[in-house]
């Protein structure tokens, strides 16, 4: 029986959330179906680019987090339970 891979498969691939088994199987479909070889040239490219991407959250949002920590206590003490 022959697999057939999809894109999901590739991307799994890509991520390296495959077997080792599923990751031979899907080399040799890779070498052997031209269109799935592009679609896997085109999301390791954009893996790479993704990686580059730097986001920094804004000051304010920042020194709203540290006000609230100052604010208050890391370890708030248990309340007492009445029986």
């Amino acid at each position: 029986m022959i697999k057939t891979f999809t894109q999901d498969d590739v991307i799994r691939y890509v991520y390296e959330e495959t077997s080792p088994e599923e990751s031979l199987l899907i080399e040799d479909a890779l070498m052997s179906e031209p269109d799935l070889m592009t679609f896997f040239l085109e999301a390791l490219e954009l893996r790479a680019l993704m990686n580059k991407i730097e986001r920094q959250p804004r000051k304010n949002t920042v020194q709203t987090i540290l006000n609230y920590s100052q604010n208050h206590p890391a370890n708030p003490p248990a309340r007492q339970r009445h029986s």
